[in-house]
């Protein structure tokens, strides 16, 4: 994981009223909150506007910081509950939308890997997250994506590791019954 000293004393900095502290804590982690919320999102646009609500919230509650976690930990969890909390906003303006569904399928194409097979492969997967409920979701990205432990993935939600287990095992059975229906 990350350097907690080095982020303690960035913290300290920033309560202090050094803004360039909360600079580097953002050049530190900005990459991972980004990916965390595009896995989560589905794609760069949302991803993009949940980065700048999860910056916006470290920028406001981070002088309240108490280190009961590592800062890392505490990123993941801004990044997690924002990222579900735009995806339900999302989905109630669907509901409440008479807008074209197939928006949400576009891609944003800036990032296609050169290799068509394993972009496609990349999209389906991400089409099929989007389908399997927040929470399964995000168990699914930090066991596949972030390779987080089980007693990781218990620091990071503040969830018991039997329901992470059986989260995932329910994750992995949903994903693939829609691989196999896909194909």
């Amino acid at each position: 994981m990350a350097d907690s000293s080095n982020d303690f004393e960035l913290v300290r900095k920033f309560t202090e009223g050094d803004e360039s502290a909360f600079n580097k804590i953002v050049l530190k982690y900005q990459q991972k909150i980004y990916w965390h919320a595009r896995r989560m999102t589905g794609n760069h646009l949302d991803a993009d506007e949940v980065v700048q609500e999860v910056l916006m919230v470290m920028f406001e509650k981070l002088k309240d910081f108490k280190f009961q976690s590592s800062l890392y930990t505490w990123i993941y969890r801004v990044t997690s509950t924002r990222s579900i909390n735009f995806i339900n906003k999302r989905k109630i303006k669907q509901i409440l939308s008479f807008e074209d569904q197939g928006q949400d399928s576009i891609k944003n194409k800036e990032d296609i890997i050169a290799d068509i097979e394993t972009k496609e492969k990349l999209e389906k997967l991400e089409r099929i997250l989007q389908k399997v409920p927040p929470r399964q979701r995000e168990i699914f990205i930090l066991k596949n994506y972030e390779q987080l432990t089980y007693e990781e993935m218990a620091e990071v939600t503040g969830k018991s590791i039997g329901g992470l287990k059986s989260n995932y095992f329910q994750a992995m059975k949903k994903i693939m019954k829609m691989v196999k229906e896909d194909e």
